[in-house]
């Protein structure tokens, strides 16, 4: 199917249909001796077929990438995530679930409650997370897909082991700072819904901290975490449970935009549940947090934010693909007082950053200085994100990265084996050149935000969301 497109960014928008192995990357420049790894990114890669095409950005196929850096060479692979979906789209060229946006016959409430006990593999096109010998795929339904993280095969879904029940997550589990547990919530659906954020120590067993109950719950794309504090900002992009079984449309068409409730901020004990905080700020939106931390009797919560959920709409590929403008976040610091509920609101910056991602390993949950994100030059978002963006949380100064015509993905900050300072690293970024049909793997300096090398890809990837670097051992 042929798209007719007038942006040179609705590259990022095209199918990728082959699957590759290339041993050696041409690389440009010098790469670190201590960059030794694997950066897997995922992402959706199939949009059209030809039974028709998928609505939104979010619906694309999940395809996932792999970087393999070592000794100054770069090596790379790609391959579908197998599902019925992806197989549905790709081998007989219909579409036959439904995804975030789209819906080819049924409510996307059907599927989670009907078709879910027939067909296992949901379409895990957001994020990636590492744990023993597998890895595990990730969307907003609660079923992981294990893949092989050196050949990226698909290998089965990971069932969980215990009663928890629910039918929606997150995309955006966290470490827990103090032990090291994966934490995450799971919203049940129901006259009253409610959201259950567990912990996860071992295995695939899963352990209820504690409950939030919601009437109309929110669309929650990630959360924050503190040494001691699971927090929820549940936005006021909500829904009707019964609106999934009375109006037969796709997920998301569900969802209103209701100002007037204001955005809800619930701190729970993460080692009790006890809710230590269930207050209130103005109407706000955000796909992403970018750390947040405690300090004295106050937690600090900073958000990529947007002034409300346009950019859901914005985001549908005619949209994306005719060229108009998103909208675009900012980075926004919220100080919630747990005593008193009082929330105090300030702009970091007025350059936006998307996408953001922080040193995680030793800042998550803690105090922190640095965060890396995407942005645009151009302030009316009629560019798409065409720039990287380093943000100084304390001076709220930037330092941009930009190569005209080019558009970065998330970069994923790499610290030095010994680092000793926040921003002693690089950060990744797979960057789509439309003009050279290609794209790149950039890898900057993180102190100076300066290039140092990059390997080129003989084929643009589409624009994907999130990745991990792991280690060689």
């Amino acid at each position: 199917m042929t798209i007719s497109t007038n942006t040179s960014f609705a590259t990022g928008l095209r199918n990728l249909d082959h699957e590759r192995v290339i041993d050696a990357l041409p690389v440009s420049g010098e790469l670190p001796d201590w960059l030794n790894g694997s950066l897997i990114r995922n992402g959706p890669a199939a949009f059209d077929c030809r039974g028709g095409s998928f609505r939104h950005w979010f619906d694309g196929q999940a395809m996932l990438h792999r970087f393999e850096i070592a000794e100054g060479r770069v090596g790379y692979r790609n391959r579908y995530v197998d599902t019925p979906s992806s197989r549905s789209v790709r081998s007989e060229g219909r579409i036959a679930y439904s995804e975030f946006a789209t819906d080819p016959c049924q409510s996307l409430f059907s599927r989670f409650f009907t078709q879910f006990r027939r067909v296992t593999v949901p379409n895990p096109n957001v994020n990636v997370q590492f744990g023993g010998e597998h890895a595990v795929a990730l969307t907003e339904l609660p079923l992981a897909v294990e893949f092989d993280p050196r050949t990226l095969d698909t290998l089965r879904v990971s069932e969980y082991e215990d009663s928890l029940r629910g039918n929606l997550t997150t995309a955006h589990p966290h470490a827990d700072p103090a032990t090291g547990d994966l934490v995450n919530y799971l919203l049940r659906f129901g006259r009253t819904s409610a959201y259950q954020v567990y912990r996860q120590a071992r295995g695939n067993r899963r352990e209820l901290i504690g409950t939030v109950p919601a009437d109309r719950p929110g669309y929650l794309h990630s959360f924050a975490i503190t040494e001691r504090h699971v927090v929820l900002m549940i936005f006021p992009l909500v829904v009707n449970p019964l609106s999934f079984l009375l109006r037969g449309k796709p997920f998301i068409a569900n969802y209103r935009w209701r100002p007037e409730l204001g955005t809800r901020i619930v701190v729970l004990d993460s080692r009790t549940g006890e809710i230590r905080t269930d207050t209130r700020t103005a109407p706000l939106f955000s796909f992403h947090h970018i750390n947040a931390f405690e300090e004295d009797d106050s937690l600090v919560i900073d958000l990529s934010q947007y002034e409300d959920s346009a950019v859901v709409d914005a985001l549908y590929l005619d949209r994306l693909r005719a060229g108009e403008p998103i909208p675009l976040p900012r980075p926004v610091r919220h100080r919630v007082e747990l005593g008193s509920g009082r929330v105090r609101s300030t702009v970091l910056s007025e350059e936006p950053l998307e996408l953001p991602t922080i040193d995680y390993r030793q800042r998550n949950g803690r105090p922190y200085r640095y965060a890396y994100g995407v942005g645009a030059a151009d302030r009316t978002g009629a560019d798409f994100f065409d720039q990287l963006v380093k943000l100084d949380t304390h001076t709220g100064r930037t330092i941009v990265w930009q190569e005209p015509g080019t558009y970065p993905g998330e970069p994923v900050f790499v610290p030095t084996p010994q680092a000793g300072t926040e921003d002693e690293g690089v950060a990744l970024s797979v960057v789509l050149d439309p003009a050279a049909d290609r794209s790149l793997l950039v890898v900057l300096d993180a102190h100076s935000f300066t290039e140092l090398a990059r390997a080129e890809v003989p084929h643009p990837i589409p624009f994907g969301f999130h990745g991990q670097f792991t280690r060689t051992r």
